[in-house]
């Protein structure tokens, strides 16, 4: 149904999809290790509403997405409402008024109905024909994601349409409020039967979570392939038939069995979490279900919405946590994202930690594994190698008392509690560091630094996203000596990366950063053994020049600004004193209001130039990844790796890039499926409609000789010892000289970036 001009805008946006991608037929299956669910088979994944992650839920453009996307096989859920004249059409809710246009067509009042018990006002199916619908238009009902598809105009489709437009190889309906229509005259039994009966239309799935509904129909499908699911609301909800609460129910699955094939639950109920969102132990749901000969399908799975901080802010993880955890797997899951599932079940499951690699992608921390501890502490560090990291990270500052730290910053604020200790007294600006004023590492003393508390970073919290708080003080900081020696004892590890900021401004202050660096290296070993690599890394060409000639180490320059390009005179200057480049995810795909605008040719230049390109800084969280990457870090670095073909990750989150470079669907050749396919930057912001466009952006500057070329390092002022007690510090001399200027850095994505989307390239 729906209008034509609708329809044909929704086929238009289609075929863009399926043109910007490779459909593979054979889109790989699932390991042939035992899948410990009721078949035996890998589970099924379901998409609620289509790809409702990224496109309004239950429109074309949704479900065409995630047959695109998806494994083969993938199930197309259909919420099931029904109109004035008896219509079923796929739509998310009862009430129409915040997936849809409807208020805007017409001006009616909304009207309030008692649904299970409760007053519930708004705009309801049953108040409209289906002719009436025929001028509303879907739109996305989740106002966290984003809303630049809306002005495709997709029609509010009914089921049979849905089904003949789509044709999926597996079709669920969901009959949520049976008891409500049956109130109105409406009887969705007679419109489930005149689906079945209708020779175009298969159904495989038909699920409610009201018992009489059924144990009404389960009957007439007892002969039939369609399977029919019990739906189980909240734990202490009210099914309306039985009036017992839903976890009542649970403690008789025997019962269930007699009319239903199957149960979908909340993922709750499997795995529960605590106040806090950390896991508690699984129930035994699962295996009590399968022993009764039912299936379990699990729900509530989107990319977007906050989940255990057990799993990282990695829905791959959590996934993997329900199919493959040694005890038990679900038979299905029921996502938003359907992308995820289909590579966490074909492409991760079952791989092992120790599985070889599949990618030859460097794997490189930042301040160790950040994302999970404060950065630089020996739990960030120590967590970092038992998830696989190549190389650990060391940004050196220096102490009072002239000891090289490993420290996220040389400013304390950012990563300590210092504001709240009686050190909080020592703030100063300087300007050849930082624009606002901070609290500086050179101005305490080893001591005094190991005497506050390390603080986790969680550079998403603007958008409530916070890291790990259980541990958010957790671990003690090392000297870079402490650091080398854990680095030099674990075998795991190909090699250090040694960070140095701010070297020319501490030298004029007394402090020679790269003397103790070097001292810190060859009292280690690092100078004679060959077993680990030393990289040195910094945005200073001074930096690198000073160690140019003295040692193997391999020399990283770190370009601290988003470009757009660099000119060959530039990149010849780089090749005279480093032999790998550090640049910004923006520097190769520019991001337009968190959209992919496109692709620099920034890698394959300086590659061509034998320089190796490291990109920073990944992290799991949803908010901190374009649209385009579906709200999955993995998603993101395999397109960064397979599509953009960098070297290495700088990461805090290490465990998920080493996850990926190990995951069997990497070496499928032509084979490979269409969710472990780069994505086509620029390709999704093509899809959003003129009205909804963002306005353009300036194109990104060129890197330039002058914004790379650098006096060398001044001498190491020297200075007169000043003896301060605890909590004080000597005036600092005036600072004095010309600081480097870099650009701002990424502009911080949009505070509702809950869903990505999503066009790949072959």
């Amino acid at each position: 149904m729906g209008s034509l001009r609708g329809i044909s805008i929704a086929i238009f946006v289609v075929q863009a999809l399926l043109a910007s991608v490779a459909l593979i037929s054979a889109q790989g299956s699932a390991t042939p290790s035992r899948w410990q669910t009721l078949s035996g088979e890998a589970p099924v994944v379901i998409a609620r509403g289509g790809f409702s992650g990224i496109f309004s839920d239950s429109s074309f453009g949704a479900y065409s997405l995630a047959l695109v996307t998806g494994p083969s096989d993938v199930i197309l859920w259909c919420d099931v409402q029904l109109t004035k004249d008896g219509a079923g059409i796929c739509f998310p809710d009862l009430k129409l008024d915040n997936n849809s246009n409807i208020a805007t067509v017409f001006t009616d009042k909304p009207k309030t109905y008692l649904v299970n018990g409760v007053s519930t006002k708004g705009l309801f199916s049953i108040d409209y024909t289906l002719n009436d619908l025929g001028s509303v238009y879907l739109s996305q009902g989740i106002y966290s994601r984003t809303n630049k598809f809306d002005g495709n105009n997709y029609p509010i489709m009914t089921v049979q349409d849905t089904y003949t437009q789509l044709k999926p190889l597996g079709f669920w309906l969901n009959i949520q409020h049976d008891a409500f229509y049956a109130a109105h005259n409406l009887s969705m039994r007679s419109f489930v039967l005149s689906v079945s009966r209708n020779a175009k239309v298969t159904v495989d799935y038909i699920s409610s979570p009201e018992v009489a509904f059924l144990r009404n129909i389960a009957p007439i499908f007892r002969r039939s392939s369609t399977k029919v699911v019990f739906r189980f609301l909240g734990p202490k909800d009210v099914e309306p038939s039985t009036n017992q609460t839903y976890d009542s129910l649970l403690t008789n699955l025997t019962f269930i069995k007699t009319f239903a094939s199957g149960i979908i639950v909340p993922k709750s109920y499997i795995w529960p979490v605590d106040g806090a969102l950390y896991l508690q132990p699984s129930t035994s749901i699962v295996l009590d279900a399968h022993k009764e000969g039912l299936e379990v399908f699990a729900s509530d799975f989107y990319n977007d919405v906050p989940f255990s901080f057990n799993y990282s802010y990695d829905p791959v993880a959590e996934y993997l946590q329900f199919v493959d955890n040694g005890k038990f797997s679900v038979d299905g899951v029921l996502t938003d994202f359907p992308i995820t599932p289909a590579a966490a079940i074909d492409c991760f499951a079952h791989i092992g930690k120790n599985a070889s690699k599949q990618a030859d992608l460097l794997v490189i921390s930042n301040n160790g594994a950040s994302g999970d501890y404060p950065g630089c502490t020996d739990m960030a560090y120590t967590k970092a190698i038992q998830d696989g990291v190549d190389v650990l990270d060391c940004p050196v500052q220096m102490t009072k008392d002239g000891i090289p730290i490993c420290l996220g910053s040389i400013n304390l604020i950012q990563s300590t509690d210092i504001v709240r200790t009686g050190f909080s007294n020592l703030t100063e600006t300087v300007p050849e560091i930082m624009q606002s004023s901070g609290i500086f590492t050179y101005n305490l003393s080893w001591s005094d630094i190991k005497s506050l508390k390390p603080v986790i970073s969680s550079p998403q919290s603007q958008y409530k996203l916070f890291r790990n708080p259980k541990f958010q003080n957790a671990g003690t900081y090392l000297k870079l000596s402490e650091f080398l020696s854990m680095a030099n004892t674990t075998s795991s590890l190909n090699g250090v990366l040694i960070s140095i900021e701010n070297a020319a401004y501490l030298a004029k202050q007394g402090f020679g950063v790269t003397d103790a660096v070097l001292k810190a290296l060859n009292e280690a070993g690092y100078d004679k053994q060959t077993t680990q690599k030393v990289m040195i890394q910094s945005s200073s060409s001074s930096v690198l020049m000073k160690f140019k000639g003295k040692t193997n180490y391999q020399l990283v320059y770190k370009i601290d600004e988003d470009i757009g390009g660099a000119q060959s005179s530039t990149i010849d200057d780089i090749k005279r004193f480093a032999s790998a480049v550090v640049i910004s995810k923006d520097s190769v795909f520019p991001e337009n209001s968190a959209f992919l605008a496109g692709a620099t040719d920034v890698v394959s230049r300086l590659q061509a130039a034998n320089l190796s390109v490291l990109v920073q800084t990944f992290s799991n969280e949803f908010t901190s990844q374009a649209w385009d990457f579906f709200s999955d870090a993995t998603v993101e670095i395999n397109s960064f790796y397979a599509g953009a073909v960098i070297n290495g990750v700088i990461t805090d989150f290490p465990k998920t890039s080493d996850r990926y470079r190990r995951n069997r669907c990497l070496k499928r050749g032509n084979k490979t499926p269409i969710y472990m396919s780069p994505v086509q930057p620029g390709s999704l912001l093509q899809l959003v409609t003129t009205d909804y466009l963002p306005p353009a952006e300036a194109p990104k500057p060129y890197l330039t000789e002058s914004d790379v070329v650098e006096p060398p390092l001044p001498p190491v002022a020297k200075t007169t010892s000043t003896s301060t007690p605890s909590g004080t510090v000597a005036a600092a001399p005036a600072p004095n000289g010309q600081p480097k200027v870099a650009a701002s850095i990424i502009v911080p994505l949009m505070a509702v970036l809950l869903a990505m989307h999503y066009c790949f390239e072959i």
